[in-house]
């Protein structure tokens, strides 16, 4: 116990997003109030956490009440149908924008792993730089292009001319017949740098490559994974002729490569989960509260090599503080306590159909536990 009452406790709730289910910012509300009931007198700290991908900009603004939100009506979703661009404009000057939410694969109508595009992630960076944002924090997961940010950089300014100097059209599939790549007329990054966020190692070509890796996921088949390598490759060998970049960069491919065409604009690839921890305080936080509840939507092996929740057990390991693990689903054990609402709800079809209301009662059970009580 690090607190001066023995009777309280310093409680931090710092869970990831429910992908498809509850914000992480929803749930760290709803364990508070469950927590609550039964622990009334403890002191509650919500820090909602992201790495880069779905619920990045609402972790960030949850700790910053100083933030301003922007918004860019009709910009270009991934299939080219138009939605609502934002980003937050912090006290300092920096922009904090997310892909998933202007180029996020949810967005899709139906799948199309060629022709999905980035390109209104680019028309929110160049509204936020017009807008005078002084440096960029971009959250990249959760896209549903392959394109490795050529539309980003198009939206930026840069020209894509196939052999008789005509502009391709937008996807990763049309990087194929790209010829060479005009950057005369490509905004320069802001005085204050671009900071890439990202959960992966991922380079940009070949079996550990955008394609290989996340094109399945984006209704891309082995062929299409195949193709989709082949014209990245062509499109690493263009930017490279005219920008520094390295394809084998750890990171670059991030959100169908988008780490990639965005750090050969100038941006710089940093572990998402780890940043996010600092900008919201969370990493001050070990060793000073007396428990961390964080969470996701299945907790499973691959939750402690390099995602969010592990980050925050291997924190919480290495400064002795007691941990909670809240979960849609649990895979694996977790170190410390773990709670699933598949199983307190009966089945998994049950958590879904009421998720803040089991996240509520994962919250008393978690209190419960510590306790002593359950």
């Amino acid at each position: 116990m690090t607190s001066t009452d023995a009777g309280s406790m310093r409680v931090v709730l710092a869970p990831d997003s429910f992908k498809g289910s509850l914000t992480a910012t929803e749930v760290a509300a709803a364990l508070a109030a469950g927590w609550s009931t039964v622990r009334p007198d403890d002191e509650l700290v919500l820090l909602p956490q992201a790495d880069g991908g779905e619920g990045t900009v609402d972790a960030v603004a949850s700790c910053h009440d100083t933030g301003v939100w922007r918004e860019l009506p009709g910009v270009l979703g991934p299939d080219g149908r138009p939605r609502a661009g934002r980003w937050l404009l912090l006290e300092d000057g920096t922009a904090v924008v997310e892909l998933a939410q202007m180029s996020g694969l949810p967005l899709m109508g139906s799948p199309d792993p060629g022709g999905a595009s980035t390109s209104g992630l680019g028309q929110v960076i160049a509204a936020a730089l017009a807008d005078g944002a002084k440096a960029l924090l971009i959250g990249l997961g959760g896209s549903a292009s392959t394109d490795g940010g050529a539309g980003a950089l198009r939206a930026l300014g840069a020209k894509l001319l196939d052999r008789d100097g005509r502009e391709i059209p937008d996807g990763g599939a049309a990087l194929a017949a790209l010829a060479t790549i005009d950057v005369n007329s490509l905004i320069e990054p802001p005085p204050g740098g671009v900071e890439l966020l990202t959960d992966t190692t991922a380079v940009l070509c070949g079996p550990h490559g955008a394609a290989q890796i996340f094109g399945p996921q984006k209704g891309a088949d082995p062929a299409d994974c195949e193709r989709l390598d082949r014209a990245l490759a062509n499109f690493a060998g263009c930017l490279g002729a005219r920008l520094p970049c390295s394809p084998d960069q750890p990171g670059v491919g991030a959100a169908g490569g988008t780490g990639f065409g965005l750090s050969a604009w100038g941006g710089r690839l940093v572990p998402g989960a780890a940043h996010i921890a600092e900008l919201t305080g969370l990493s001050a936080e070990f060793g000073h509260a007396d428990v961390v509840v964080t969470g996701e939507g299945q907790f499973d092996a691959t939750s402690l090599s390099g995602k969010l929740v592990g980050s925050v057990l291997e924190r919480c390991a290495a400064t002795a503080t007691r941990s909670v693990v809240v979960a849609g689903r649990l895979a694996a054990s977790p170190p410390g306590i773990g709670i699933s609402l598949s199983d307190l709800a009966g089945s998994s079809d049950g958590a879904l159909a009421a998720p803040t209301m089991w996240c509520r009662v994962a919250g008393a059970v978690a209190a419960a536990r510590l306790t002593g009580t359950v």
